[in-house]
């Protein structure tokens, strides 16, 4: 008699289950992670005002990472099909104020499937020429690195977005297709203020990013194709859909034992008011763990306009040292030397005079869960 009640309350269980699966999600297999990363530095920049003086500073888009909170999740849903989805927002360590143009989620906000096949993505996402720079650029989006000298790379995102990407025996291929790749005007030194999605302008402010790698242990290459319009309103005389802003770059790391050496380099041309603009920006760095605690990252750079005399070049270099998997303490050092009537800012949305050369030091604290 107990035997057949325990049955029967079995059964009572699993129909419970069964009802509440097919009434919603109780019963999904899925996760939810929550992460971040809090990074907050000290930083002192000379030749930052006018006058050649030096500004001290509690830098509020990065110190050796830009600060984040981010939740992701995944759903299996049978036959090697799985939903997934990102919400991530970035913040500023120095005041808590929220990143990207005080959106909630500016870093990345998608949903998407996922499969042998690859992940296809819908929303806000980081697009292939973020992703090109992840493993050959040592210094990462760090206050001095070559994040100071194209702004846009660190902030490769696109709005309004279709994405995908797929891993085949060490081939990557990616692309992203966008129809109004930046919402925002106020989402820092990137933004641009191009909404799109016109219906008096099909072309105002599409943007397009493919990307082709191949990786082993050893070493990597890949090659990304970048090309944004403008539409009406946006910033860098990038007012009408004529108008476009394209990067081609080639980027490739390789393992030395412990050491690593990455480079690449970025073509650009950018069709806009007042003219047509060419440059080049080439990138060299090394990534060396001095022990099972200490790294040093070093990092040269160079921005070559064509025609012009407007070029600046970058040394930097950083030490970290490791408490933890999670919380590590760094310094870091750096210098751009402008040159002709160049002003590009040693530090990632700082300020430099034409002409000026700037250095600077870092010291900050990073945890990361």
């Amino acid at each position: 008699m107990n035997y057949l009640k325990g049955q029967r309350r079995k059964a009572a269980l699993a129909g419970a289950c069964l009802a509440g699966c097919l009434a919603g999600p109780a019963c999904a297999q899925g996760s939810v992670t929550v992460y971040g990363v809090v990074d907050a530095a000290v930083a002192r920049i000379g030749n930052a005002g006018a006058d050649g003086s030096a500004v001290t500073r509690i830098p509020s888009l990065t110190g050796s990472l830009p600060s984040r909170i981010g939740f992701r999740g995944e759903e299996s849903l049978g036959g090697g099909l799985s939903a997934a989805f990102a919400l991530e927002g970035g913040f500023g360590p120095d005041t808590g104020i929220s990143g990207q143009g005080g959106r909630l989620f500016g870093r990345q906000a998608w949903v998407g499937l996922k499969g042998a096949w690859g992940t296809l993505q819908l929303g806000r996402v980081m697009n292939m020429t973020y992703h090109s720079t992840a493993k050959s650029d040592v210094l990462g989006p760090s206050l001095f690195s070559i994040s100071s000298i194209d702004l846009y790379l660190p902030n490769a995102r696109s709005d309004n977005a279709l994405a995908y990407v797929g891993n085949f025996k060490g081939w990557t291929v990616g692309a992203s297709y966008s129809l109004g790749r930046d919402t925002s005007s106020a989402g820092g030194a990137a933004a641009t203020g191009c909404p799109g999605e016109l219906a008096a302008d099909d072309d105002a402010c599409r943007q397009v990013t493919a990307l082709l790698g191949y990786e082993t242990d050893a070493y990597g290459i890949n090659a990304v194709y970048d090309r944004m319009r403008g539409g009406p309103g946006a910033a860098n005389g990038l007012t009408s859909s004529a108008n476009t802003d394209r990067r081609v770059g080639v980027n490739a790391y390789v393992m030395l034992g412990r050491t690593k050496l990455g480079g690449g380099m970025f073509a650009r041309t950018t069709d806009a008011a007042p003219g047509r603009t060419e440059s080049d920006l080439y990138y060299l760095g090394v990534s060396h763990p001095l022990s099972a605690s200490l790294t040093l990252d070093a990092q040269v750079a160079r921005k070559a306009v064509d025609a012009s005399a407007d070029d600046s070049n970058l040394m930097a270099a950083r030490l970290t040292h490791a408490f933890s998997k999670r919380t590590a303490v760094y310094g870091a050092v750096g210098r751009m030397d402008n040159r002709g009537q160049a002003a590009i800012a040693l530090d990632v949305g700082g300020s430099a005079a034409p002409g000026r050369t700037q250095n600077g030091i870092m010291a900050g604290l990073r945890h990361s869960f």
